[in-house]
């Protein structure tokens, strides 16, 4: 597998695997069009910020990526920060140790660019993904919690 930092190239990609991968992170009812919606402002938001595109890559084809936000600082320290904005892999590439790889990149990157933290939100029912992240080593820092009325 090899890591590289996307080009404009990737976008396409991006956008593909993040619209077919956003089940995955929602746990309130929500439709087809508004998850897509929600995630076009994500990649709005991400684009107009200072950014790094990470792009995992195996036998030539594209099976995941990270876009790590590095000038959003804590929003209660303000404390700079690297933050991870969104994550997917390709369900064939699932638990082949490409989460874990991008994940390393991504610090490495905001360790590189002298960030002293790098946060990122999992929606609880995502197991495999709390799993990923505990492994890695970061730990619940807030909960958002919510009731339907």
């Amino acid at each position: 597998m090899i890591l590289r930092e996307g080009t404009r190239d990737d976008w396409n990609f991006v956008n593909e695997l993040g619209r077919r991968t956003l089940r995955s992170s929602a746990t309130r009812e929500a439709s087809d069009a508004g998850l897509e919606t929600s995630f076009t402002r994500l990649i709005d938001f991400a684009l107009s910020q200072s950014y790094v595109l990470l792009v995992a890559e195996e036998a030539q084809r594209r099976i995941g990526f990270l876009i790590l936000l590095d000038a959003l600082p804590d929003e209660v320290s303000l404390e700079p920060q690297g933050f991870i904005a969104y994550m997917a892999v390709e369900p064939d590439a699932i638990r082949r140790g490409v989460g874990t790889a991008l994940i390393e990149a991504a610090e490495n990157e905001a360790r590189r660019r002298g960030l002293p933290y790098i946060s990122l939100m999992v929606t609880e029912s995502n197991l495999p993904a709390m799993r990923l992240y505990e492994r890695a080593g970061y730990e619940t820092e807030r909960r958002l919690l919510c009731k339907r009325l």
